[in-house]
């Protein structure tokens, strides 16, 4: 039988931890509950996490600074809370690699519901895909391991990407040469998730940029095409 993914619940209010704790349960997740960074830090080092639900106003550490910390070492999928629904929130918390993003108050089942997708977007293949059969994407001296979910630059260092990262890049390799859209990016990357009016494609893209070290003013990897898109102008060889 296959054991339920185990949710890190991080948030400094002990309701809300226990809320969602108990509705999480009640919908086959594995839960763990922190008040803070010290105790994610000791539930990732303790046990095996598969998402982290993780509020942005912590004690300490607040949540944009786990965030980036935690994906300065780890690809683990984070789904963002806040009490402030301002966009530039938002924002920062994708810059920061968040994966998803919820403002406070929420409905317990839309998060459950949010949490299923990321972890199907970063754990399993999109329905009716068949899997791939290369293990390694190489393009312009850059490696992505597809088995790793990592990227390994010209130099042989790892780079680490957030999921959303990952996927935005996979969809680049896919579709070598070819001007991709916003709303095909936003589909090829969050499927039936995707809202027409996102405007965080431009910014994962600037994010991607930096880690491939493209120079946003004269991109050679990843170039604009004004009011057609994005394009990635390298050929990409498959590895198996």
């Amino acid at each position: 039988m296959e054991t339920p993914p185990c949710i890190l619940v991080v948030d400094d209010d002990r309701e809300i931890r226990t809320l969602l704790a108990e509705y999480l349960d009640a919908n086959q997740f594995r839960t763990l509950t922190a008040a803070d960074g010290a105790g994610m830090w000791r539930a990732l080092d303790s046990a095996r996490i598969d998402l982290i639900v993780l509020d942005l106003t912590l004690p300490g550490e607040d949540g944009l600074t786990l965030c980036r910390n935690l994906r300065a070492r780890s690809t683990l999928p984070v789904v963002m809370l806040t009490a402030r629904g301002e966009p530039v929130d938002r924002i920062i918390g994708l810059e920061m690699g968040a994966d998803d993003y919820m403002s406070k108050p929420f409905e317990p089942r839309e998060l459950v519901a949010r949490i299923r997708n990321v972890l199907r977007r970063t754990q399993s293949l999109p329905p009716n895909l068949e899997p791939p059969q290369a293990k390694r994407m190489c393009f312009a001296g850059w490696i992505l391991d597809l088995a790793a979910r990592h990227l390994v630059n010209p130099s042989n260092m790892l780079v680490m990407l957030s999921g959303a990262e990952f996927r935005l890049l996979k969809v680049f390799l896919d579709h070598p040469n070819r001007v991709l859209n916003r709303d095909q990016l936003l589909n090829l990357t969050k499927g039936h998730d995707a809202d027409p009016f996102d405007r965080s494609i431009d910014l994962q893209v600037s994010r991607l940029r930096q880690k491939l070290g493209d120079d946003a003013k004269a991109p050679s990897l990843i170039k604009t095409l004004r009011n057609e898109g994005y394009l990635l102008a390298v050929p990409v060889t498959l590895e198996k």
